[in-house]
């Protein structure tokens, strides 16, 4: 097990929680948990108790990406990715600043650009606003090319 924390974009934690390593490489983790919250439907999908996250973290990458499981099913609800600064990763942390701004990408591929309001109004460098606004481009270019794990979209 590996524990993840969430922080907010000054590196306070916000929350964290448990996972079961799948696979590690020296500059990425990949990861199983289960979503264990209280049912949340932000309008576009609806996260419920059981559902299953296979997440991948990167040290080099300003993003983070949850595929959605329904469940313990094969079924895909999306892929949620969070905007961040570079991970950290150890053997025992994963650590990501969040940066507000975040990517929902339904089954069928479509991109929807979540919280930029939120994302506009924290004081970050220019430099890392559009490193941030880059890791939305990088992920909708992936998404486009039905790059792993979005190759999972027909």
């Amino acid at each position: 097990m590996i524990t993840v924390e969430k922080r907010d974009h000054h590196g306070q934690r916000v929350l964290s929680y448990t996972g079961e390593v799948i696979e590690r490489q020296s500059d990425w983790v990949c990861l199983r948990a289960v979503f264990r919250h209280k049912e949340w439907n932000p309008g576009f999908v609806v996260f419920r108790p059981g559902d299953v996250f296979i997440e991948w973290f990167y040290s080099q990458r300003w993003y983070n990406i949850f595929q959605i499981h329904e469940g313990e099913s094969a079924v895909i609800k999306g892929w949620y990715c969070n905007i961040t600064r570079p991970a950290q990763l150890s053997d025992e942390l994963i650590a990501a600043d969040d940066l507000a701004l975040d990517v929902f990408i339904s089954p069928s591929g479509e991109v929807r650009l979540l919280d930029e309001d939120e994302f506009a109004q924290l004081d970050l460098t220019p430099e890392e606003r559009q490193a941030a606004l880059q890791a939305v481009a990088e992920l909708t270019q992936r998404v486009t090319r039905r790059q792993p794990p979005f190759d999972a979209i027909p």
